[in-house]
């Protein structure tokens, strides 16, 4: 089984002090940090652009773990890249071709993310299994932080588990919101291997980041 990874999302994080914030998240033993990009379109909230993320990538060396909910997104991968994205996650609904967005993301030598709400199956991703590092399964619907987990999505994850079985394929099950400290160990129990959580790490315990994240990660 594949290490458990958090991947905090600096959407909980306290905007006026992001620099510090992120190294409090390196100092507690964070994995990468998790970037939603929001774009007041594709989704109904605006977040942070790739000038935000270029400053920030100075205060760390962990892996920047960029969730693109912006539409068109194609014509945006090439700046978020340039920005530091380490990984970058697109939804498959905001490209006129996923195929040619999965390759602009792998010539860029990228790591290749591919995002599924909690209405969008597995189905729509399959051919592309093999191509991708990473499945991000959205367990609310993207646009806020502090919603509540959807219990539902866990029988995407256990598809894509038997799919990696099956065909002797190798790529990253990434879960993203609500996760707390009940709902993460039935998600690692599904097959997720890295968890995104926000509110969790940066509220829970007074604050406690580096308590929180050994929590997370405990079945």
């Amino acid at each position: 089984m594949k290490k458990i990874q958090i991947s905090p999302s600096i959407l909980s994080a306290d905007f006026s002090q992001l620099g510090n914030e992120i190294k409090r998240l390196e100092e507690g033993g964070a994995d990468m940090i998790h970037v939603d990009v929001m774009d007041g379109h594709f989704v109904p909230n605006l977040t942070i652009g790739p000038p935000v993320i270029k400053a920030l990538k100075k205060n760390s060396s962990l892996l920047f773990d960029v969730h693109l909910m912006i539409s068109p997104v194609h014509k945006y991968i090439q700046a978020y890249s340039e920005a530091g994205a380490d990984i970058i996650t697109i939804h498959p609904e905001a490209t006129n071709d996923l195929k040619l967005s999965i390759l602009k993301i792998k010539d860029l030598k990228k790591k290749v993310g591919i995002s599924l709400n909690p209405e969008t199956g597995v189905n729509i991703i399959k051919e592309f299994l093999h191509q991708i590092d990473l499945v991000l399964i959205m367990s609310v619907n993207p646009g806020f932080g502090g919603q509540k987990f959807m219990p539902e999505v866990l029988e995407k994850i256990k598809e894509l588990k038997k799919i990696q079985k099956e065909k002797n394929i190798n790529f990253d099950i990434e879960i993203d919101g609500g996760i707390n400290f009940e709902n993460s160990k039935l998600a690692i129990e599904a097959g997720a291997n890295i968890l995104v959580s926000g509110t969790t790490i940066f509220k829970s315990n007074d604050g406690d980041i580096k308590k929180n994240i050994e929590l997370l990660k405990l079945k």
